[in-house]
């Protein structure tokens, strides 16, 4: 797998801008790049030592094609641990793909996706998941995502990985050891150690798989419906939490027909805001298309945000006693999922009207999305459903999914192996298991891999990282 081709590429976005970067990798990056380039000062790049830079000129014969500066980098001290030249040039798009073009020219081929990155892992500068770390990184758009990424691509989660398995692995060259003396009948793990051991790696097992639920959330951001009945003000507080007129506000009835969503960061963390249509019986196709819609996105979402028109419960009671049956109805439909129950429109409530309502729905938060009132208290009741314990305490959280169900899987070897030692199977069918278990820790690094792995996995990569 490892490759003798030097490979080419833009490393930033395409289109025009101040500068661009084209980036070299391979055995002979330096040679292309010395093909190319000429130095203002008559230097010869093969001759200069690693991590400079020179300014200089692309040249095609005779012709000039731009101005430049060359970053230098010798194996194996660079990012993939190859040689490697990173060419600054001006961001025309023109320039980019004229020195591209003349590389490839020179010898050098386009690189695929994430290639840089797979020479990196093939190269031991980094272990699989630091390097599905740099893909996340690049994809993070909020700082709770950021952190993680930030902290796995370090390798926090590689080493607490890593050394669990080389723990594990000591055993088990124990085990097999005994194997080899089995007509001897001696005994070289100690049992004792043993389980504690493997109680351990469980209970940290098990500490990282219940992570992945945070995790997850906060990589691809909380989904939160808003429903309620029409014109409570559903669209108005979509507009307010985002502060922009994203959705269509009018004194109609039943205006959203379909869902809309944005996103917005509160404190760090990601948040999917589902405007959806009001739920209500209606003739009208459209708007009853819409109103199912609204059903499949509450199973959809992690939060439920129920809107109420707070100036209507004081009319009568009536409204009251309908609207904490409407709230039975979704407690008892999503009993897993958390509700938030907001009053709107409490500009236009007294202080004994607001006293009442909270008495009958204490849980109720009152706001009034048109004037602005009462939004950040529930931003913060959001913020308050994600568990940042762990990304405040820099702890290791699992976001990927491939790492959760290695991990699982890696458990249930973990526990199989328990059992084979309150069972007192043979020494030989313990080794099974705690094979088994290995194998999936090293899924997770690296130390186990193929082919179509790398493939799946640097396919999601951009090209030019």
């Amino acid at each position: 797998m490892f490759h003798q081709d030097s490979i080419v590429a833009l490393a930033t976005p395409s289109g025009a801008g101040a500068i661009a970067v084209i980036r070299i990798s391979g055995p002979d990056a330096i040679v292309h790049g010395c093909s190319v380039f000429k130095s203002v000062k008559g230097k010869n790049l093969t001759q200069q030592r690693s991590h400079t830079l020179h300014l200089g000129h692309i040249i095609d014969g005779e012709k000039i094609l731009d101005e430049v500066l060359m970053s230098l980098f010798k194996a194996p001290h660079s990012y993939t641990g190859e040689n490697t030249i990173e060419i600054s040039c001006h961001g025309s798009p023109y320039i980019q793909q004229q020195i591209i073009q003349l590389l490839l020219r020179k010898g050098c081929r386009m690189a695929n996706a994430g290639e840089f990155t797979l020479r990196a892992f093939l190269n031991g500068k980094i272990d699989l998941s630091q390097a599905e770390a740099v893909a996340d990184l690049i994809a993070s758009d909020n700082e709770a995502s950021h952190q993680i990424a930030m902290q796995q691509m370090r390798g926090g989660f590689s080493n607490e990985i890593a050394k669990l398995r080389q723990e594990l692995l000591n055993f088990a060259s124990l085990i097999e050891l005994e194997l080899d003396f089995a007509e001897e009948d001696v005994a070289f793990a100690d049992r004792t150690q043993f389980h504690a051991l493997l109680n351990r790696i469980e209970l940290v097992l098990k500490r990282l798989i219940d992570s992945f639920a945070v995790g997850n959330v906060i990589k691809n951001g909380i989904p939160v419906a808003i429903v309620g009945e029409p014109n409570v003000g559903k669209s108005t507080l979509l507009n307010a939490l985002l502060n922009e007129e994203r959705a269509i506000v009018s004194e109609i009835a039943g205006t959203t027909r379909d869902t809309i969503e944005d996103e917005l960061v509160i404190g760090g963390i990601g948040f999917r805001f589902i405007d959806t249509a009001g739920i209500r019986k209606t003739e009208d196709l459209v708007e009853s298309i819409g109103i199912r819609k609204t059903f499949e996105k509450i199973e959809q979402a992690q939060v439920v945000v129920f809107l109420i028109d707070g100036s209507q419960l004081t009319v009568d009671n009536s409204n009251l006693s309908q609207v904490k049956l409407e709230l039975e109805k979704i407690r008892n439909q999503f009993p897993l999922k958390p509700l938030v129950v907001i009053g709107n429109k409490a500009d236009q409530l007294n202080e004994p009207e607001i006293n009442n309502i909270k008495i009958q729905i204490p849980d109720i938060l009152l706001l009034s999305a048109k004037e602005n009132i009462g939004i950040d208290d529930l931003k913060n009741l959001l913020l308050s459903f994600v568990n940042t314990g762990a990304l405040r305490n820099n702890e290791t959280i699992v976001t990927n999914t491939r790492h959760y169900d290695s991990l699982l899987k890696a458990l249930e070897g973990i526990q199989q192996v328990k059992f084979g030692l309150q069972s007192q199977l043979p020494s030989d069918l313990i080794a099974i298991d705690i094979k088994e278990a290995l194998y999936h820790f090293g899924l997770i690094t690296g130390q186990v891999t193929n082919d179509e792995l790398l493939g799946n996995i640097f396919a999601n990569f951009c090209i030019g990282k």
